[in-house]
């Protein structure tokens, strides 16, 4: 099936779309979990508060699992396509809820067991969104492409926490302490809506027919069930080649700004900017990482991503650990621009390792479990590591072993390419 240039492009922005919705709103769950620690969990002990709500930012992540199978089932049975606009429908509504919630002043606990509902809700309904459009991308693309177009999937991502950065950043700019934790941060909930209806136009007229390859079946086995039965194994392996990717994202992009504002012996003033500018870098390198992914490979870029990555990551902690503006930036720019090379190839490289009769499931069950268990708990597992330890680059050690189990999985793995 041939597509326009213009219908190709509409059906990329709809594929990616949902990303940025997805990760602006966990985004900002993660930049504002300063301000709302105290507002839903207060206590004496500020830094317990900031670990009590990274826990609910990861029981959204925990709940992915089940969207990932749910969506996945969807995507393989009824259609890539069916799945998106389902997923994107049921995405936006907590993130607005949250925006609405009252905090423990108000209701006591109840506003805790609110917040903790709306998060694994919208756990459930993202769990789908990012696996459905890595598989609607990657098995959209021409021949040679394929690293390419499923890079824009993860450059939707970061351009998700860029958006969630700079709303943040703003925000704190024009707005004193009191007004952010007041009504500020309830505005930057509020914002996502603007991107569920941009996304709900792009994907209104998606094409409906997924793949050349593949064609959904109401009578095939139960594609959930197959890969959890069938290829196990797969999945272990998937799970694997995933790790750095999910931890280092969220320490990168997510949790960062806690680390250089409130974190540091010598906080960073304006630690957003540096989340920023690390994101705009990881944004211009992403589609370039994918163009050569095309060229080379999908595992060599891969790998060069995640050596390095893993090398570089404990002496960029210590050199950005003196609080000083200017080494942030350089030390969060240069991982970034080494972290695209992971990411970028990724859709390619998960699609291509799996058949297509039960990718979207296979896929959506080992991302969803690898992000749950080590992307969504990395922000309460590296400020719990330096709780502990005391030592301000510790969740570097965490990454690095990340990385070498990610190195492992990702040179044994077998993909077929077109």
């Amino acid at each position: 099936m041939t597509h326009s240039p213009h219908s190709q492009k509409k059906n990329a922005a709809g594929g990616a779309i949902g990303n940025v919705l997805e990760w602006y709103d966990f985004a900002i769950f993660g930049f504002l979990a300063p301000i709302m620690s105290p507002l839903f969990f207060p206590g004496s002990d500020p830094i317990a508060g900031l670990i009590k709500t990274y826990g609910v930012f990861a029981g959204g992540y925990l709940m992915r699992p089940f969207g990932g199978m749910l969506f996945g089932y969807i995507g393989d049975r009824l259609g890539r396509t069916r799945a998106l606009k389902l997923s994107i429908a049921m995405m936006a509504i907590p993130t607005v809820l949250v925006g609405v919630l009252p905090t423990h002043d108000q209701v006591g606990a109840w506003a805790a067991a609110l917040l903790i509902l709306l998060r694994l809700a919208q756990g459930v309904s993202v769990g789908g969104e990012l696996v459905g459009s890595i598989t609607y991308l990657v098995e959209q693309a021409p021949k040679g492409k394929k690293g390419f177009n499923g890079s824009w999937s993860l450059f939707g991502a970061a351009l998700g926490v860029l958006l969630g950065s700079l709303v943040v950043s703003f925000l704190s700019g024009q707005l004193s302490a009191e007004q952010m934790s007041v009504w500020g941060w309830r505005v930057a909930f509020f914002s996502g809506a603007i991107l569920f209806i941009a996304g709900l136009w792009l994907r209104s007229d998606m094409d409906t027919v997924p793949s050349a390859t593949h064609t959904p079946s109401s009578t095939q086995q139960n594609p959930v069930l197959s890969a959890l039965m069938n290829h196990p194994a797969r999945l272990f392996h998937l799970a694997c080649v995933l790790l750095l990717y999910a931890g280092g994202f969220y320490t990168l992009f997510v949790w960062m700004p806690t680390y250089l504002g409130s974190l540091l012996s010598t906080p960073i003033a304006h630690a957003d900017q540096v989340t920023s500018l690390s994101l705009v870098a990881l944004i211009i390198a992403i589609p370039l990482w994918g163009w050569l992914s095309d060229r080379v490979g999908f595992k060599p870029v891969a790998l060069f991503g995640m050596v390095g990555f893993t090398a570089l990551v404990y002496p960029v902690f210590v050199f950005i650990d003196h609080g000083i503006f200017v080494q942030a930036v350089a030390g969060t720019v240069l991982l970034a621009m080494t972290f695209a090379a992971i990411q970028a190839p990724m859709a390619a490289l998960l699609v291509a390792a799996v058949p297509a009769d039960s990718r979207a499931s296979s896929i959506g069950i080992a991302y969803n479990l690898t992000l749950g268990l080590f992307g969504g708990t990395a922000p309460m597992v590296n400020t719990w590591l330096i709780h502990q330890s005391g030592d301000l680059a510790s969740p570097a050690f965490y990454l690095a072993i990340l990385g070498i189990l990610s190195i492992v999985g990702t040179m044994s793995l077998r993909i077929q390419r077109d």
